[in-house]
């Protein structure tokens, strides 16, 4: 049975779970309008599910396995918990799909049902993700030629073929169509099957830049012995190897059992190696965590979120539960909680003054609680931004302190009054809040505590400054309705080394400001501060946190660039994480080493106090590491159609290779397009990179679609710390807009950093 054949493909042959999907049955999918039931299963190609619709007009009543996020048991998404009651609690789970498609809510006919769907789905996703990552040419090449393969004879027309090939994204004339077919068709049956159409692979798939490298260092007998690979990894990937690491390289990616018992790597098994974890761009050692993390907190980057809550833009979008769930699952560190009084005497987060939708307080709590240290175990900031009454205050410490429990820090870490920030290490699993504090942190140590009642403080903060720029659904300027905000102390006393405080300039926070004392700075004010004082602010962010957020018109949730507020040893660098853009880009990149922690530990020149670093304009100093960075931009494979619904359309690819670190140190290069050519395009082009500060800068490799008359497309692209690259033939795997990993496409390149001469 073909199904059993695919499910042996995902190493689930036989699985109760996966049989279960096969046969599938009846759930009921929750919308917020209505509940119906619907017929579900798992095709047999163990890689879609299909459902029933009673829509007339419905195109499509599939999706793909590939398409799905995460799978979440019980009432967790807001739609369950809207429109259905707790004791269905077990029989209810949910499918988060990548990108903007909506939630697919459903409640089976039993609990047991619920754990099988559950079980099974999570199977799939887990294991389609291992075979993305692992998967070669050859499995997605036939994987398309299956498809293009119209009357499921396995056998493939000449009509058949050029369909295929426009598939894979290459075009080629008609006469090379015709000399390629009649090549292999050595049957002359005027189609291709069997070993035909593994000659027709082989042909296809032919690399001949890892044909040049391979047959350079393969000096036995036409093949690499061990002594042959050990001298192409001390010679090209520049690694300190030994006879050891090769033997072991040999031993995980050799294809061949008689090549793989004398020690030989051939051309297949060198191909497997460069496409795998070894042979890819980003350094291993960076994957976990590799830096030290017992600093004070500030002396590190710390990934954040601004207006986290909003699903899209910040005038009419939704709010909601899962914007928080997305963003610390990426790893973010510091998310953020515009709270207003609700109905029922439940606060409620949303964007003020505007016609976005309203989530629950609690229920925002009670999803960080569930996935604040899924990704990361490192401590999560909640940014509260507080226009709450007294009262519905009070309920919100209240929710905090009941839902959070002990990870919540209502205490200092110390017995007596501390001086700097615990570290990242000691804060591990523990939540800190910013926001406004009644009195200062001493308070907590003194027998009689000042500002045991409820008090006023200023509303100078974010609230303040963007209600001032901020526009209503109408693009009419909303007015700030107050200066001041009565404070609850239940609310005060939570806020232990995030405190909010207006910022006036650096020689008064100097004197003034204690060490958890922080501001927040609205981009155009932090980006002008990086330019004109970049030093002071460096200084200031030596003792003290800041954090930057997005000015007030981006209403679009645009963002800005982080980069020179990183440069500026700002830690809390705040963007619209619902946004694809280059500043997401560059915000993954950053936080992509260290093991996804979300903490980078800063460069010591912007950590300890004679610094006098400035990256405006640096001059000599321990900061300065004059490097050479070598880039060939060799080759690409498999680069995706951007319009499927064109069959004839093709990419014309070009790459872009961008660095961004301090103004000295920022530029790109480009290639030339390539016309009508997304499979295996080749380029072999040369670029060199002077950096100043490599500590500081960013690697962007970025993959577009030429276009002569309009803005190029946007085919993929990578971004990571210059400092965590591997020298050497590399691959580059490619991502998506969204930042999702797009299976089989990459970038073949050479790489040397190198000390300057």
């Amino acid at each position: 049975m073909e199904s059993n054949s695919k499910a042996g493909k995902h190493g689930l042959e036989g699985d109760v779970d996966l049989q279960f999907l096969l046969e599938g049955g009846e759930l009921m999918k929750i919308k917020s309008s209505w509940k119906n039931n619907r017929f579900y299963k798992l095709q047999d190609d163990c890689e879609t599910i299909w459902h029933e619709s009673h829509r007339i007009f419905k195109r499509k009543q599939t999706f793909s396995i590939d398409e799905i996020d995460s799978v979440r048991k019980g009432r967790q998404s807001e739609g369950l918990q809207k429109h259905t009651e707790a004791h269905v609690e077990d029989r209810c789970f949910s499918i988060i799909f990548k990108g903007r498609r909506r939630t697919l809510d459903l409640v089976a006919a039993s609990g047991e049902e619920a754990r099988q769907w559950v079980n099974g789905l999570e199977k799939l996703t887990s294991n389609r993700r291992k075979l993305n990552r692992q998967q070669t040419s050859e499995h997605w090449i036939f994987n398309c030629m299956r498809k293009a393969d119209k009357n499921k004879d396995n056998m493939m027309n000449l009509k058949e073929l050029k369909h295929f090939l426009r598939q894979i994204n290459i075009e080629v004339d008609e006469t090379y169509a015709n000399m390629l077919f009649a090549k292999c068709d050595t049957s002359n049956s005027g189609t291709l099957e069997g070993a035909e159409i593994k000659q027709f692979y082989d042909l296809l798939t032919h690399r001949e830049e890892i044909d040049v490298i391979y047959r350079k260092y393969a000096s036995t007998g036409g093949q690499m012995s061990v002594k042959d690979l050990l001298n192409f990894l001390l010679n090209e990937q520049r690694e300190s190897a030994t006879l050891e690491d090769a033997v072991r390289l040999i031993e995980k990616y050799e294809l061949d059992d008689s090549a793989k018992q004398i020690n030989h790597m051939t051309k297949d098994g060198f191909l497997m190696y460069l496409q795998q974890e070894e042979g890819s761009i980003f350094n291993p050692a960076h994957k976990e965590v590799f830096q030290d993390m017992s600093q004070p907190i500030n002396h590190y980057f710390i990934s954040s979120s601004h207006n986290t809550y909003l699903m899209e833009d910040q005038l009419k979008g939704p709010s909601s539960t899962e914007a928080y769930i997305k963003a610390l699952m990426k790893s973010c560190r510091c998310v953020e909680l515009d709270c207003w009084d609700g109905a029922q005497g439940e606060p409620v987060i949303y964007h003020g003054h505007t016609l976005t939708s309203k989530v629950l307080f609690k229920d925002v709590i009670k999803a960080i609680k569930e996935y604040a240290f899924k990704t990361s175990e490192y401590p999560v900031i909640l940014s509260l931004e507080n226009h709450c009454t007294l009262e519905q205050q009070k309920l919100m410490a209240q929710h905090m302190r009941s839902i959070l429990g002990s990870a919540l820090l209502t205490t200092p870490l110390e017995d007596q009054m501390p001086t700097a920030f615990p570290s990242p290490q000691e804060l591990k699993g523990r939540f800190i809040i910013k926001g406004k504090r009644l009195n200062k942190l001493d308070a907590v140590f003194s027998s009689i505590s000042p500002g045991e009642e409820d008090d006023c403080v200023s509303e100078e903060d974010e609230a303040a400054e963007t209600n001032n720029s901020k526009t209503d659904s109408n693009g009419q300027k909303a007015k700030a309705k107050k200066s001041k905000i009565k404070l609850a102390k239940q609310l005060s006393d939570l806020v232990i080394y995030c405190k909010s405080v207006h910022f006036s300039d650096f020689e008064h926070a100097k004197h003034n400001q204690a060490f958890y004392e922080m501001s927040s700075f609205k981009e155009s004010k932090a980006v002008n501060l990086a330019e004109t004082a970049a030093n002071a602010f460096i200084h200031h962010n030596m003792t003290k946190l800041s954090r930057i957020y997005p000015a007030g018109s981006r209403t679009a949730s645009s963002n800005y660039n982080p980069v020179p507020l990183w440069n500026a040893g700002c830690q809390i660098v705040a963007l619209n994480f619902q946004t694809p853009s280059k500043e997401m880009d560059l915000n993954q990149g950053r936080f992509r080493s260290n093991g996804l922690s979300g903490y980078v530990l800063k460069p010591d020149f912007q950590r300890y106090a004679g610094s006098e670093f400035n990256p405006v304009t640096p001059t000599k100093g321990p900061w300065i590491k004059h490097k050479t960075f070598h880039v060939m931009v060799i080759s690409a494979q498999q680069l995706p159609k951007l319009n499927k619904d064109k069959p004839k359309s093709i990419v014309d690819p070009l790459v872009k290779v961008e660095i961004y670190g301090v103004a000295a140190d920022t530029s790109s290069q480009e290639t030339y397009s390539i016309e009508n050519n997304g499979f295996n395009p080749m380029w072999n082009q040369m670029f060199q990179f002077d950096i100043q500060v490599p500590e500081l800068a960013l690697v962007r490799f970025l993959v577009e679609d030429y276009d002569s008359t309009s803005q190029n497309d946007l085919i993929g692209q990578y971004c990571l710390p210059l400092t965590s690259l591997q020298n050497g033939y590399r691959q580059v795997p490619l991502l998506n807009k969204r930042g999702d990993v797009i299976p089989s496409a990459g970038l073949f390149v050479h790489l040397m950093l190198l000390d300057a001469k």
